[in-house]
């Protein structure tokens, strides 16, 4: 039987829902599962410990509240245990599609050259199937034209789209005013 202190630690997993195991349990009586299988049935947990300490094994807690009310406890091999949990988690993590969100920031004095490089950018963020935040960044006075300042950019903004085809395809997700900024969320419809 392995020493039960900091064993979540020691396999490199910290887990608040990883379960009991050995001396940290402090149920009275368990439901006792041997490693091959066979149900034991009611034990003290002492007794339980001895079991686990005879066969070399780890006694965890697999339901806090089973059958009658007693946690039900199985002999295994902890470390190896959490170490196919863990291999489970970063497999099932690798087939998660993460949604990357790429940010363009415009000032409203932007010149035409800088909007059009800007612009270019953004399209290509959007066709690698990137979320694209386009910023629009006041300064002092701007502030005061804002409303109207930003609505111009961003019916440029929407013509340049079309221009590039791209405005049927485009939902805009999110349109966001903070303060001295503005900024919207587009991305490509799935087709």
């Amino acid at each position: 039987m392995k020493k039960s202190n900091n064993l979540h630690e020691k396999e490199g997993v910290v887990s608040v829902d990883a379960p009991l195991a050995n001396e940290e349990i402090r149920a009275e009586y368990l439901q006792l599962i041997l490693g091959d299988g066979r149900n034991i049935g009611k034990v003290s947990r002492r007794e339980a410990l001895n079991y686990a300490q005879e066969a070399g094994l780890d006694l965890v807690i697999l339901v806090e509240s089973g059958p009658e009310g007693i946690p039900v406890a199985k002999l295994m091999n902890y470390g190896k245990e959490l170490y196919t949990r863990k291999k489970k988690l970063n497999e099932a993590k690798k087939h998660q599609k993460v949604v990357q969100i790429k940010e363009i920031k415009i000032r409203p004095k932007i010149g035409e050259h800088d909007y059009q490089t800007k612009m270019n950018q953004g399209i290509g963020f959007l066709e690698e199937g990137k979320k694209l935040k386009i910023t629009l960044l006041f300064k002092g006075r701007e502030v005061s034209n804002k409303e109207e300042r930003g609505n111009e950019l961003f019916a440029k903004i929407d013509h340049t789209f079309e221009e590039r085809g791209m405005l049927e395809r485009l939902n805009e997700e999110k349109d966001l005013r903070v303060g001295s900024a503005w900024s919207k969320i587009f991305s490509l419809k799935k087709v």
